[in-house]
């Protein structure tokens, strides 16, 4: 069943969902992962190189906190982590996508 809004709750809503979007590096994070993508972090940093290490794990580890993202650990020598979207993380592909179009018919 879909929620009712109100001008004020939805508002709210937005404003919400977008402070889980905030940050630089966010959105471009979450293009690389899109499609089941699974990447290790030394990987992700080529694929954004102006991001700093220090930048690319602040972004990773709140988004990871926030459910978008899920941090797979690889115990071995030497040690392997991996990130990937949670399901909820990829459910922002449509909205994304729509935000992309949305924004090309300027």
């Amino acid at each position: 069943m879909q929620k009712e809004y109100t001008q004020e709750t939805a508002a709210e809503g937005v404003q919400n969902a977008l402070s889980l979007l905030e940050g630089r590096w966010k959105l471009i994070i979450l293009f690389h992962l899109f499609g089941g993508q699974i990447m290790r972090f030394s990987e992700l940093e080529r694929a954004i190189p102006k991001v700093s290490q220090k930048m690319l794990i602040q972004q990773l580890r709140q988004m990871e906190a926030d459910g978008i993202v899920r941090r797979i650990v690889h115990h071995q020598v030497p040690p392997k982590v991996e990130y990937g979207l949670t399901d909820w993380g990829q459910a922002l592909c449509p909205a994304l996508d729509a935000l992309l179009t949305w924004a090309e018919q300027r």
